[in-house]
């Protein structure tokens, strides 16, 4: 089994909220696609990123997890690039771990 986080930004880059709609969106598509999906989105984590001199980046983010057996990945790679485009993000993590479920 894969478990695979997905890393999303609470507010844009301009710091304005991102719009509720988007993160109902990647709900659902990973529910279509892998049959579940956990949220974590009531107590957003936060992230901190040191910048090149220029201080650090701070973002409250939501995290996405879903298992799979087959991890497939061109697919996540395709997935990644388009939430960096719905986030207007330069990058997106998602991690990719293997597990063995108890």
């Amino acid at each position: 089994m894969h478990l695979l986080e997905i890393y999303l930004p609470l507010n844009s880059n301009d710091g304005t909220p991102q719009q509720t709609g988007l993160f109902q969106r990647v709900r659902e598509e990973l529910i279509e696609q892998f049959g579940g999906v956990t949220a974590f989105t009531r107590n957003p984590a936060r992230g901190i990123t040191l910048l090149d001199d220029s201080g650090r980046c701070e973002d409250d983010i939501i995290v996405y997890e879903v298992l799979v057996e087959v991890f497939d990945r061109a697919w996540w790679e395709a997935y990644k690039r388009v939430l960096e485009e719905r986030y207007e993000q330069e990058s997106v993590l998602i991690r990719a771990c293997v597990v063995d479920i108890i």
